[in-house]
């Protein structure tokens, strides 16, 4: 009776017992990815919507406060970076808005006078605006695919019309 080799080695290879195992293992790392960049897209989105919500109310404010008579009378709108600021990053009760993964770095005024046919001449327009960080907490995700993105830095900018108290 002659046993052949062969045999065993031919039902092995028949087998698919554990493939489906090897099959998620290839495409686990592309899942990965693309729930990280979902993720932090979408976090980014979030993120990048709270800052311009916050320049939006500070640029309001600042239309509210400074005197209307401000380019006749020569004022400025730098004493009230902090108080800006603060709209941009808090609630009204001094909550942070942000998580802690977005940092305001400055907040500025700024005021131009506009001469034109207008009521008054020249009109004031006030800006504000804020550079902001927002770090990626599922950086470390992205960068084992080759992204060294950890990080992004941006200007929000809103401008608006100055009506005075």
């Amino acid at each position: 009776m002659k046993i052949r080799l062969a045999t065993p080695f031919r039902r092995f290879s028949k087998n698919e017992d554990g493939a489906i195992i090897v099959e998620f293992g290839l495409v686990l790392p592309v899942m990965l990815l693309l729930l990280a960049v979902t993720l932090e897209s979408a976090r980014l989105m979030w993120s990048y919507q709270s800052v311009i919500a916050g320049v939006r109310d500070a640029s309001r404010y600042l239309s509210r406060v400074a005197p209307a008579d401000i380019c006749t009378s020569g004022g400025s709108v730098v004493g009230l970076t902090t108080t800006l600021k603060n709209i941009v990053e808090q609630d009204i009760g001094g909550n942070p808005l942000f998580p802690s993964n977005i940092t305001v770095n400055s907040v500025t005024p700024s005021l131009s006078c506009v001469s034109g046919t207008y009521r008054m001449n020249p009109a004031p327009v006030g800006q504000v605006s804020a550079n902001i960080t927002i770090q990626f907490p599922l950086g470390g995700i992205l960068s084992l695919f080759g992204s060294s993105a950890s990080s992004v830095t941006t200007d929000v900018a809103d401008t608006s019309r100055i009506f005075g108290q």
